[in-house]
């Protein structure tokens, strides 16, 4: 099932995407239960949102073997992880602000995990059970300010700008997160492609080592990390993000007034 979240009528709904161009409007949080309704919209007469509102978005550093390799860093004995705020978070097409005071802003394609339900210290056998559903994303980062932070030993401000986490289109219900294709396209230019084959902490493991410690809440985001071929963007680009069985999340970069 494809789950979206939709304007219409300066109205925010959530539906069900039908084939590739009807939209069926759901009554509710489909969290809390899918239930659809008689009505319908053609796809191009909606505007699509980011397609939850999730309370928290926690992110992995380093997750990719090929990443880790590209960046000459130590693999990782444990997941690396930060937080971004939720006002960081947008939809397909809406505009990734480039900061006036940002020296390199760099696109990060990710698979993000929507989580279903509330749950507290799930193992890795049953932590599949909690998701509700994967989308794309992208993390996008302040490198000036993100380096900084880390000698420091803190990480904020450099990957929590308004609008650095943008996610869409859709919310994929019924997928398997183990061996998925990802590509990162800017300027129609291929910059990223890998497999969540190569991810060193999968999502079951992932899941399991955070709700260790922090109890998990309906509609929370894990981005899963970024392969290889991270780089910068500047005003005008467009970046897409490609999952196999997802979609595409596209978005225009554009500067700061």
């Amino acid at each position: 099932m494809k789950i979206v979240r939709y304007k219409t009528d300066n109205v925010i709904c959530f539906g069900k995407l039908e084939g590739d161009d009807t939209v069926r409007r759901l009554e509710g949080n489909p969290l809390e239960g899918v239930n659809a309704t008689e009505v319908t919209h053609r796809l191009n007469q909606v505007q699509l949102m980011a397609p939850i509102e999730p309370p928290r978005v926690f992110g992995v550093g380093l997750n990719y073997i090929s990443h880790i390799r590209e960046s000459g860093q130590k693999v990782p004995s444990f997941p690396m992880l930060f937080m971004k705020p939720p006002t960081a978070v947008i939809g397909p097409e809406a505009p990734i602000v480039y900061p006036h005071r940002s020296k390199e802003v760099c696109y990060e394609g990710e698979l993000a995990v929507v989580i279903g339900r509330k749950v507290r210290c799930v193992s890795q056998q049953d932590a599949l059970d909690c998701v509700f559903g994967y989308t794309c994303a992208n993390d996008v980062s302040e490198r000036t300010i993100q380096f900084a932070e880390m000698k420091t030993g803190c990480l904020l401000i450099g990957k929590g700008f308004d609008t650095f986490c943008p996610l869409g289109p859709v919310i994929v219900t019924d997928l398997d997160p183990g061996s998925l294709e990802l590509d990162t396209r800017v300027n129609n230019q291929e910059r990223q492609h890998a497999n969540t084959s190569d991810l060193l902490f999968t999502v079951d493991k992932l899941i399991a080592y955070i709700s260790e410690a922090v109890t998990l809440l309906p509609g929370d985001v894990i981005l899963t990390g970024t392969p290889s071929g991270v780089g910068p963007v500047t005003p005008g680009d467009l970046i897409e993000i490609e999952i196999s069985g997802i979609g595409v999340l596209t978005n225009p970069v554009v500067a700061e007034t």
